[in-house]
């Protein structure tokens, strides 16, 4: 567990990061450090050819003390609340391995001191579950500022570790996590933050009529679960229902995934992990808000007992769905949350998963797409430009609909292959009534199968945990 610190006292002596940007052919210091201290790691990063382009950072002998270093790193745009964090993310992943490091980037206001904070320990995450990493983390950060209020790390904190948290079950494979050993997570680290939790399970899975979990969970020997998270703090301000995909392993069911992807998936319960924690975050923040989080778990496997093309489910509502495609069973089991959330009369519900290709088809690896009743959808997307988090506004076109038609039932559960982020969208439309909504679609965000970058690690992201706790706060 790295130990953080805020400090208005900048000692050169310690193992430092610095920002430098490159000015008319040369390089500039731009952290604020002693002249001579900065002439001295100037000379030495023109001399072994640093070229400062944003993110790019390398190590020199610290001038002040040889059994130091100076982390130099590529200054993004100066004063980006989103780029310090990415800075500081940066930084910590390339410090690996020395015990302590002291951060010095230029900033101005207290916010953005939190952000360093809080890319500072996203950065410094790794999953260890399975294999120790090469160099350990950094064991204690101290971030230079004049902002030294300690209610400014703590709040960095609490992100950062919900956002760590999601990462952590999102890595955790299948062999480990499965919808019974997720729900008995749930319940341990909910409680443990003071909330209050339910689990639907077995008999109670078909009393309440929950089609979609018990048609997706057939073929698994995990049997599924839906688990509801609730805080609820005194006077709370309004009222938000999160549902979460919560598909522990997609195998793609009878319509079999092919091998190019089926080993992703154990990162397909990501949107059950993000509401879970968004709930937990919340209530350690205080934040005056009720939220319930709906945790919508199974395992789409093939057996002799699962789900078949050409079933027809009728869900608690009466509203029947032919099942022509068995890999889409991620908005199956979230229409169960739906139902039940918007059953408690929210004034808003929003639902977040790793849903559909198109997603990436249309908006690549790091952009979310955002759906929806028009005024939820901008508030998150607004959310998200708040929290750095990259996201785009997607219409649902009524035309699209008719793609979803059945000749047996009320519709079917895959429609058009053009348009798919969105007729997946519409799909779940079809489940929340009048309710105010919006659905998240993280299928390319959630996971990155490149090298890392500033803040992120190659694997689990943790995206859009920080833009629904900035929504919820507002």
């Amino acid at each position: 567990m790295t130990n953080f610190e805020i400090s208005a006292h900048l000692d050169i002596h310690a193992n430092l990061a610095l920002a430098v940007a490159k000015k008319d052919d040369s390089l500039v210091i731009v952290s604020p450090v002693p002249d001579d201290f900065a002439a001295n790691v100037v000379q030495s990063l023109t001399t072994i050819g640093f070229d400062a382009k944003a993110l790019s950072t390398t190590t020199i002998v610290n001038p002040a003390d040889s059994s130091k270093i100076v982390l130099a790193v590529g200054l993004c745009e100066e004063h980006a609340t989103e780029s310090l964090r990415h800075m500081a993310g940066a930084a910590t992943r390339a410090t690996a391995g020395h015990g302590s490091l002291t951060i010095s980037f230029p900033h101005e206001t207290a916010q953005q001191a939190g952000a360093i904070v809080e890319g500072a320990a996203l950065g410094a995450y790794v999953f260890d579950a399975y294999k120790k990493p090469a160099k350990e983390p950094v064991e204690s950060i101290v971030v230079v500022s004049d902002h030294t209020d300690e209610t400014i790390r703590d709040h960095a904190l609490v992100l950062a570790e919900a956002v760590n948290a999601v990462r952590d079950l999102e890595n955790t494979t299948p062999n480990f996590l499965n919808p019974v050993t997720f729900a008995d997570h749930a319940v341990k680290v909910a409680q443990a933050a003071g909330l209050n939790v339910k689990v639907y399970a077995d008999e109670e899975l078909e009393t309440e009529k929950l089609a979609g979990l018990l048609q997706v969970g057939r073929g698994s020997a995990s049997a599924p679960r839906l688990v509801r998270v609730e805080y609820k703090p005194e006077n709370a301000e309004g009222f938000t229902a999160l549902v979460g995909k919560g598909i522990t392993f997609d195998t793609g069911g009878y319509s079999l995934k092919p091998s190019s992807v089926i080993t992703d998936m154990k990162t397909d319960m990501t949107g059950a992990a993000t509401v879970l924690h968004a709930a937990i975050a919340a209530a350690n923040l205080g934040i005056k808000r009720h939220v319930v989080a709906w945790l919508c778990l199974a395992e789409n496997m093939v057996s002799g007992s699962a789900g078949r093309p050409d079933d027809v489910i009728v869900y608690r509502n009466g509203l029947s769905v032919e099942i022509n495609n068995t890999d889409a069973e991620g908005r199956l089991v979230m229409a169960d949350g739906l139902i039940m959330g918007c059953e408690e009369n929210p004034d808003e519900i929003i639902d977040i998963a790793t849903l559909t290709g198109a997603q990436i088809v249309a908006l690549g690896n790091r952009t979310t797409g955002i759906m929806g009743t028009e005024t939820v959808r901008d508030a998150i997307v607004a959310a998200a430009n708040e929290a750095g988090e990259p996201a785009w506004p997607m219409p649902l076109p009524a035309e699209l609909r008719s793609s979803l038609d059945s000749d047996c039932a009320d519709m079917k559960n895959s429609g058009s292959r053009p348009g798919g982020m969105l007729v997946a969208g519409l799909f779940l439309k079809e489940f929340v009534g009048d309710t105010p909504w919006a659905h998240i679609d993280i299928a390319g965000p959630s996971f990155n199968h490149e090298a890392a970058w500033g803040y992120q690690p190659k694997g689990a992201t943790g995206v859009m945990l920080r833009t629904l706790v900035e929504h919820l706060a507002r």
